[in-house]
């Protein structure tokens, strides 16, 4: 488990070795616009498998997916005129929709077998990431099941440091701004429905 500090001056090198780690398959440990998350390539089996190892989470139990743009959302999802419309309003943001999911277009590993959970954040590391290697990317908190999720970076690599499989790359941006995981939106149903506050 590799751990490299963040900052405006290491800024570009930071992003070409998280390119380089993500197209390796590897799992990366990183600061987003909520808490600490866990990101893989989202299009990589094996990546996802090994984040689902990281996490101890069920395979059963999906991961939210980070995309670029619309245009990747909706390569993913049935996206309809009114729900683009509202996520437009709340893209790039802290609001994660689930809608109805795509299968032939894109091959995706941790989303559930009909819906998918999308986002686009607000984030100049994540965005900058997801622009160059043009693929969605897991948006899940870093940390072990059942475990609370955590802008704190000292509580992040604790938890992690002590487990036999690790992330492979812990960027460290020190403690981020207090916040919460997104909202979670269930857009399926003809009323949105909020399934994490």
């Amino acid at each position: 488990m590799e751990v490299l500090k963040v900052n405006q001056k290491n800024f570009k090198k930071t992003i070409n070795k998280t390119i380089e780690s993500i197209k390796k398959g590897e799992v990366i440990a990183c600061p987003t616009d909520t808490v600490y998350g866990l990101i893989a390539d989202a299009t990589n089996e094996k990546a996802v498998k090994k984040l689902f190892k990281i996490k101890k989470r069920s395979s059963l139990k999906p991961v939210p997916i980070f995309v670029k743009d619309m245009k990747m959302a909706k390569k993913s999802a049935h996206i309809n005129k009114k729900q683009e419309e509202f996520l437009k309003k709340v893209w790039p943001g802290k609001i994660t929709v689930v809608l109805k999911r795509r299968k032939k277009k894109i091959k995706l590993f941790g989303a559930a077998p009909d819906t998918i959970a999308l986002r686009i954040p607000k984030y100049k590391l994540i965005n900058e990431l997801l622009k160059k290697l043009n693929c969605p990317l897991t948006g899940t908190s870093a940390n072990i099941s059942g475990e609370p999720a955590s802008t704190k970076i000292g509580e992040v690599t604790s938890q992690f440091e002590k487990q036999k499989i690790q992330p492979d790359l812990i960027l460290n941006a020190g403690n981020l701004p207090k916040s919460k995981p997104s909202i979670v939106l269930d857009l399926t149903t003809s009323l949105p429905k909020i399934l994490r506050p």
